[in-house]
């Protein structure tokens, strides 16, 4: 099980005051999901429901509520015990500019406070995660669209591509905490349970691999773990050629090179976020990198 963080009573009681309008919070539950892939949809988030039970299973989150009706959430995912990621931060439109979303961050950042926190920021909400410690360490930039068989790209000498072996799973959980610089075993065993994985190998070892799995519209590419930039290449190539004439989503570090080779493979850009990191940095490896999200709340 993820190493759980308890948000405290009184964090969910709004630091002990009533909210604007009658709102209250409380624990998010699976029974209010429904309603919260309901409200994601008014931002044009593509999230399912099964989107967004995968996100509630490895984390925590908090429920604004209006009359019995859901206004707002978000949700933190502890990973091992310095680390955590924060995401699904929404409010409705309709209570937008009330303090709605500040009592939610104070309250899912309850109990965080020792930890490196990472979340990606929209352009709206950047400002008080300023306001609250986080600072801009980069940004990810969302690309999508049908897909189209990629072009070949060179690996190492020694190195090939192949399908995921039944004793691959430790190494690949091992290679993902360097790269994203926290553990994320749980999450990422059931991603290779769930999803579909390639494995990059240099002789018998795994160095590298990525995952492709059912999400919004189509299917997600991420995480994506590669040594460099022309194996990443491969890595999700693999995965344009695999799936070419469907829909496909990739969230990757706009400093990565990888953006400008997506826009060649058909893949254009359709969205930016900015990456903050509160008690920061992230300690990540340097002979192995992170090139895609596996979302951008999860990270």
């Amino acid at each position: 099980m993820p190493d759980q963080v308890s948000i405290p009573q009184a964090a969910l009681a709004a630091v002990g005051r009533p909210l604007p309008d009658g709102v209250t919070l409380r624990r998010l539950k699976e029974d209010d999901l429904e309603s919260a892939q309901a409200l994601s949809r008014e931002f044009g988030w593509p999230h399912r429901l099964e989107d967004w039970r995968f996100s509630l299973a490895h984390g925590q989150g908090v429920a604004a509520l209006r009359d019995g009706e859901l206004v707002g959430t978000a949700l933190h995912w502890p990973w091992g015990k310095q680390h955590a990621t924060v995401g699904h931060v929404m409010v409705s439109p309709r209570m937008q500019g009330q303090r709605v979303g500040q009592h939610l961050m104070h309250a899912v950042m309850a109990g965080l406070e020792d930890r490196t926190v990472l979340l990606h920021a929209t352009t709206e909400g950047r400002g008080l995660y300023e306001r609250m410690g986080f600072e801009i360490t980069g940004e990810v930039r969302q690309h999508q669209g049908s897909a189209a068989p990629a072009q070949l790209v060179a690996l190492a000498p020694g190195e090939r591509l192949r399908p995921l072996g039944r004793n691959d799973a430790k190494a690949l959980v091992a290679l993902d905490a360097v790269a994203a610089g926290m553990p994320r075993e749980t999450m990422l065993r059931q991603l290779l349970a769930d999803g579909e994985t390639v494995v990059l190998a240099r002789g018998g070892e795994a160095v590298g691999f990525s995952t492709v799995r059912r999400f919004g519209r189509g299917y997600a590419v991420g995480p994506v773990v590669a040594p460099d930039l022309a194996s990443a290449q491969a890595l999700v190539g693999h995965w344009c050629s695999r799936f070419a004439g469907k829909f496909l989503r990739i969230d990757v570090d706009a400093a990565s090179g990888l953006p400008e080779w997506l826009e060649a493979q058909g893949l254009p850009r359709v969205d930016t976020v900015t990456t903050m990191v509160r008690n920061g940095p992230l300690a990540r490896g340097s002979a192995v990198g992170g090139w895609a999200l596996v979302t951008q709340a999860m990270g």
